[in-house]
């Protein structure tokens, strides 16, 4: 039976909420939902020396041993990864494992965007109208988020997606239309848990986090804002796409190591219609899954038809 607290998701692919299975929720509600976990929090967990601690970790060849018990607990599937699991040297090797094409087909359309991850998604038409978001009374706050004032007033009335990356997800991260993306400035900051389980205390985890903001220019969505948010215990976040010059849709960006994340793309205003199903999910204070390269949205003034998932 589902408790009010619980996370329930709904999934595209089956048409129905679920429970989402938390990967260590017992530390997680401890140091969220406890006096002396919000102080241990405070004083050590957010530090970015914590998290490369834990990445070192998982970058041992000791914890190599935790991948089998890993993918039989969360039911991943062996048959996506392009490598076979006995072949990764450590944890890390393993987290940021890359799938087959096949596994990850991207939606065509060249005036259709795609998700950039696997993950639990929300999406808000627009930015100005997010009361709510995993808690009463969350908003979100563009200036803080993108630490430029002018960008946020540009950017205000735009529309959102976030992307929320959960430790058993495929952990690579691609562009959601064809562009050509600048580099990434780092914006420092903490590095505090995604999972709802915290924001729902304090949304501002976002705009506080360490993050890397990206500007993709899109002949077909406008200047694209992409952003990779860490979170405790990813080690770090590494970016293998060229700068300065034209990608695919679908094209791989970067990847994080250990640990759960989050991606959030930003448009301009009037730049892109989200699909119905997501939009109607949002509203009623549901998280979508679905997965990298399915279909998130058109360009507005397209025909592009809906693909059904």
């Amino acid at each position: 039976m589902e408790k009010s607290d619980d996370i329930v998701v709904m999934d595209r692919y089956r048409g129905r909420p679920g429970k989402e299975k938390v990967y260590g929720e017992r530390w997680l509600r401890w140091t969220y939902e406890t006096v002396a976990g919000r102080f241990l929090l405070a004083a050590v967990v957010r530090r970015a020396v914590f998290s490369r601690f834990y990445g070192w970790r998982m970058s041992r060849p000791a914890s190599r041993r935790r991948i089998r018990p890993f993918i039989r607990d969360y039911g991943i599937d062996e048959n996506e990864f392009l490598e076979p699991a006995d072949s990764f040297s450590d944890f890390n090797a393993f987290f940021a494992r890359k799938l087959k094409p096949e596994a990850r087909p991207v939606g065509p359309g060249e005036g259709v965007a795609v998700f950039p991850a696997d993950g639990r998604h929300l999406v808000f038409p627009d930015i100005s109208d997010t009361d709510g978001v995993y808690a009463k009374g969350q908003r979100f706050s563009p200036p803080e988020l993108l630490g430029d004032g002018g960008l946020a007033e540009r950017y205000g009335n735009g529309s959102m997606t976030l992307s929320r990356l959960c430790p058993v997800d495929y952990h690579r991260f691609h562009f959601p239309c064809a562009g050509r993306p600048g580099a990434a400035a780092e914006i420092p900051g903490h590095l505090c848990s995604v999972n709802p389980l915290a924001l729902r205390r304090r949304l501002s985890i976002l705009w506080q986090n360490r993050r890397f903001l990206t500007r993709l220019e899109s002949p077909r969505f406008g200047t694209v804002l992409y952003l990779e948010i860490g979170a405790t215990c990813v080690g770090s976040v590494v970016q293998t796409y060229p700068t300065h010059q034209d990608v695919a849709k679908g094209r791989e960006k970067g990847f994080f190591r250990f640990g759960g994340s989050c991606v959030i793309l930003l448009f301009e205003r009037g730049r892109i219609r989200f699909d119905e199903d997501l939009v109607r999910h949002s509203k009623e204070g549901y998280e979508t899954y679905a997965r990298m390269g399915d279909r998130l949205g058109e360009a507005v003034g397209e025909a592009s038809s809906r693909r059904e998932p």
